[in-house]
């Protein structure tokens, strides 16, 4: 696939399928329980939607540009969009093989059926008319609108729809409530477990209903928009206040899908196009049901353990011995691996910090916050007892927008001091820093992290965090904050690696320090675990790092644009890529240096983006004993035979297979964390 546009680069919207194609894998993977794989056709789905609404919408505006800037830019965005709703296509296909010749069948082996209306015995339609007259009928609307397609019809963005002709003037739409479960069980009979989806009770008793006809076949459809806030000018005024008037667009913005069941006739398609305002490229077809998100939340009626055994987090070995988080990180740095290792500690320092009369200031940056949070509250009470608080919300995060706002006003609220948003650019750091005053001498206490301050996302993403009174690192951390207040313009930092300042050209001098060494005959090696590699010019800079001999193995979660394993370009560059139970979230970066290696993690993966755009923070791993279990997971990770695949130059998402001894990385990655702990 990648010859479509050439071999260097593979496009990064359809990497970013080949992912979910992995995500897709999980579900088909008979080895896992099968609630596990009926909640990665959850995820499937959710990436999907978020997909449309996201990359697809992005394509569509390259296409308003003028053709001379966007031949730098993209290349042929209607060839892009062709190939990506083919590609969805495939997967759809293969989601539904899935799901009904595989799960439905697992499902019926533990007498757990998932029928459609036309299977309800007459108990169940007994039980469903019960339910459709006292829950469902004050909670829907059927709109009826002429077919004529003269005026557009609303319907909500990613809201589920039942739509059905009802004569050749009009057709109906009935939305499904989603404040409801999406799933009704039936009472138990004969032993065996019943399970239907509320759209098969509408379907069922609306067409008992007076005003429908009981031969009318309802099919299901979605609509997605364009979620992109378009400020006009973040420049100018108050960004802030924009991005909150501009939030309500997303419900109207334009099409970017319109989901469909694949036996809606032609007909009727046509009839929806023009009265929902989409294109033929917006039309995707899909099954008789739409929202397999809402499969995070299926229902299992028996008392059979079908999830994955929990893997509880592991108390940190040293911090759980100390009362007191400043006494633990005064007498050595730390090292936090989520969600192995529990993210309790970040918590307890920041809470600490609150109540804790020799702290002066507390400065931090959240980018993604838990709508219920202890560790934000802890700032807001830090705020209310009198601390100088400094709290950075980045209200440009998409999709958490909103939450971002609400606690920025309640931190204000508190007395903090709340920096948002800066024009053009996105703070993604995840860091800390906590000035505290004793016996007239001023420590700083740094927290720099792969992942979010937020308590939900600890449990669920894999990410790296450092607990540190390094004079040298906390003295840089400072700097950071001064350029995010407004107190400096560059901030001079010899160890730590900030983008959009230094982060780029430090890692290509460690880059072209590998091809030195290479020349000069000696071990030359390069190790990097990311989410995403799209950065050309980085991967131009990889390519000449393998021609040169120097060894590159890649840890890729999502998108990878570099194109591995081709004679004279990348020979020397092998990526794999894990998908399992939790979510590889952390950015690592190891450099050979001639036997002297070098070790860092941050929040930046190599992505445009993130190296020329967005306010990152990579910090070195100096403690040695750190640094030793950093590489020892890593090593772990590079050794998966189990959930591991091949990104080789097609992304063909083989796995890892040999004949060594198997290692599931997430798995054998616990197993350490409880060695440790003992």
């Amino acid at each position: 696939m990648a010859s479509l546009y050439n071999t260097k680069y593979y496009h990064r919207d359809l990497s970013w399928l080949r992912f979910n194609h992995r995500v897709l894998q999980e579900a088909a993977d008979s080895r896992n329980p099968l609630y596990e794989r009926i909640k990665f056709l959850a995820i499937f789905s959710s990436n999907l939607d978020e997909f449309f609404r996201v990359r697809v919408s992005d394509i569509r505006q390259i296409k308003k540009i003028e053709k001379p800037l966007r031949k730098k830019l993209i290349t042929k965005p209607n060839k892009v969009l062709k190939e990506i709703k083919k590609q969805v296509h495939l997967q759809q296909q293969e989601f539904g093989t899935i799901f009904y010749n595989d799960i439905i069948p697992k499902l019926e082996e533990e007498n757990i059926y998932l029928i459609n209306h036309s299977s309800f015995s007459a108990t169940q339609r007994l039980v469903a008319q019960n339910y459709y007259d006292e829950i469902l009928k004050d909670k829907i609307t059927i709109a009826c609108n002429p077919c004529s397609g003269e005026d557009e019809v609303f319907v909500k963005n990613e809201s589920l729809y039942l739509a059905a002709i009802l004569s050749k003037e009009e057709f109906a739409l009935v939305e499904i409530p989603e404040d409801e479960p999406r799933f009704f069980v039936f009472p138990k009979q004969n032993g065996k477990y019943y399970i239907t989806f509320i759209d098969d009770i509408l379907k069922y008793c609306l067409r008992q209903s007076p005003e429908m006809e009981k031969d009318l076949t309802f099919f299901a459809i979605k609509k997605s928009r364009d979620a992109e806030l378009y400020i006009e000018d973040e420049f100018s005024g108050n960004l802030m206040e924009k991005i909150k008037a501009s939030l309500p667009k997303r419900s109207t913005g334009q099409a970017t899908r319109l989901l469909i069941d694949e036996k809606m006739p032609q007909s009727f398609r046509d009839i929806l196009k023009k009265s929902l305002d989409v294109f033929n490229a917006d039309i995707i077809e899909g099954g008789a049901y739409h929202n397999f998100k809402d499969f995070f939340s299926f229902p299992n009626p028996t008392d059979k353990a079908l999830s994955i055994d929990k893997l509880p987090p592991i108390d940190h070995p040293m911090l759980s011995q100390y009362d007191s988080m400043f006494e633990a990180i005064e007498a050595s740095d730390h090292l936090l691996h989520y969600p192995y290792q529990s993210f309790e500690p970040v918590i307890r320092l920041v809470e600490e910090a609150a109540v804790d009369p020799h702290v002066t200031k507390i400065k931090i940056t959240i980018y993604r916050a838990a709508k219920e949070s202890r560790l934000n509250d802890a700032i807001a009470l830090a705020a209310k007892n009198g601390k100088d608080v400094t709290v950075f919300i980045e209200v440009k995060a998409r999709f958490d927008e909103k939450n971002n706002l609400k606690w920025g006003s309640i931190f204000k609220e508190n007395g903090a001091n709340v920096i948002y948003s800066y024009p053009d650019i996105k703070v993604h750091s995840k860091i800390l820093c906590i000035e505290r005053v004793k016996d007239g001498t001023k420590k700083r206490f740094g927290y720099i992290a792969t992942g979010n301050f937020n308590e939900n996302t600890a449990t669920l993403y894999t990410d790296f965090g450092l607990m540190t009174t390094h004079k040298k690192i906390t003295k840089e951390l400072n700097k950071v904050f001064l350029v995010l207040d407004g107190t400096i313009i560059f901030p001079k930092t010899k160890r730590l690696l900030v983008s959009p300042f230094t982060t780029r050209v430090r890692f290509i001098e460690m880059v072209n320090r590998e091809i030195d060494l290479a020349k000069q005959g000696k071990d030359a090696y390069i190790i990097l675990k990311m989410n995403s590699l799209q950065d050309n010019d980085m991967i131009k800079l990889l390519y000449r790092a393998s021609n040169a001999g120097v060894q590159i193995r890649l840890l890729i979660r999502g998108i990878c644009s570099l194109v591995a394993g081709i004679k004279g370009q990348s020979e020397n560059i092998y990526v794999t890529s894990i998908v399992d139970r939790f979510l590889e979230h952390g950015r690592v970066y190891i450099f050979g240096n001639d036997g002297d290696e070098q070790l860092y993690f941050g929040s930046a993966d190599w992505m445009t983006r993130n190296l020329n755009h967005r306010i990152e923070v990579v910090t070195p791993v100096f403690d040695k004993k750190l640094k030793q279990i950093v590489r020892e997971l890593i090593d772990i990770q590079l050794n998966d035979n189990v959930k591991a695949r091949i990104i080789d130059a097609d992304q063909k998402n083989l796995y890892v297979q040999n004949d060594k001894k198997p290692v599931q990385a997430q798995l054998d990655t616990y197993e350490y964390f409880k060695k440790l702990s003992e």
